[in-house]
């Protein structure tokens, strides 16, 4: 099986596990943000890659991450939900914090997220179909008939047809893979949907469809969504709320890893020259980093 060895992450929603904390547990479920990061810090062999991440997002918000290649953006979404155990600090879901629990009781965690990977991670040895089923014949005991009227709906939704049900990844353009991979994440109504870089690969028309189904999404479903993305065009489309990360290596020891965290319609006017010139696609301040030797890339 030639695909990702990343099992999609979905499934419905599950009972908590019990494994609160005082002092997330003390606060009502509908007034808890439900994620909340404080002072993480992920470290690769010695080598930092996040530090002192503190954040929060509350239910029904759509949150982008922007930042450039190499600050970390899919090493947080990863941590987020258990893929990478934090160096230090916590992240807690629904006032769970995920550094306590199991191996287990984190699985089942896991499966209240939809996770739309970076190049969809479909399984190039099945079929749309088997595809879109998957998390459905993993996780319920619902019959073929059931299965087979709730993938052709996701698909729907995503705009596909079910003319193509019997065909396999290899035979689909890139955006309707992606859309595949939507329709997956989809499938068994997530509380959470991730998204790594969803328009990475795709024209300018096709990322344009992909931002208007993350929208669409949000609008016929009660979710919260965190999308890990560099397109600009997608933050300022999707999001409720932006926030930028900037690489440690070129941060000095005392300056925050996280240069903006606010609208997305006010980016611009940030007082930070770097993340103006993200926004923008301007590289002065990084061609004289090149330049000064200080950029160790």
């Amino acid at each position: 099986m030639a695909a990702s060895a990343e099992t999609p992450l979905i499934n419905p929603s599950c009972a908590n596990t019990g494994a609160q904390t005082p002092e997330n547990s003390s606060r009502p479920a509908a007034d808890r943000p439900l994620l909340q990061i404080k002072d993480l810090w992920v470290v690769f062999e010695d080598h930092p890659v996040l530090r002192k991440i503190h954040f929060e997002v509350p239910r029904g918000q759509t949150l982008a991450i922007i930042g450039e290649s190499g600050c970390g953006k899919t090493v947080l979404l990863k941590t987020l939900i258990g893929l990478i155990r934090p160096s230090r600090g916590k992240v807690y879901f629904d006032g769970l914090d995920l550094g306590r629990l199991s191996e287990k009781e984190l699985t089942q965690q896991r499966r209240r997220f939809g996770f739309v990977f970076q190049q969809a991670a479909l399984f190039d040895s099945m079929t749309v179909y088997q595809n879109v089923a998957f998390p459905l014949r993993q996780h319920t005991d619902k019959t073929e008939e059931e299965i087979r009227d709730m993938v052709v709906a996701r698909l729907a939704e995503v705009g596909l047809s079910p003319k193509i049900l019997d065909k396999y990844p290899a035979e689909l353009s890139g955006g309707m893979r992606k859309r595949v991979g939507l329709a997956r994440a989809l499938v068994l109504e997530p509380e959470v949907i991730l998204y790594d870089e969803p328009t990475t690969g795709l024209d300018p028309i096709m990322s344009d469809v992909i931002n208007a189904l993350i929208l669409q999404t949000r609008q016929r479903h009660p979710v919260t969504s965190i999308v890990v993305t560099h397109d600009m065009r997608t933050a300022q489309k999707t999001a409720d709320r932006v926030m930028m990360l900037y690489p440690l290596s070129r941060l000095h020891p005392n300056e925050t890893q996280i240069l903006y965290d606010g609208p997305p319609d006010q980016i611009e006017q940030s007082p930070d020259l770097r993340v103006r010139e993200f926004v923008r696609g301007e590289a002065e301040h990084r061609l004289q980093e090149i330049r000064s030797g200080q950029s160790e890339e």
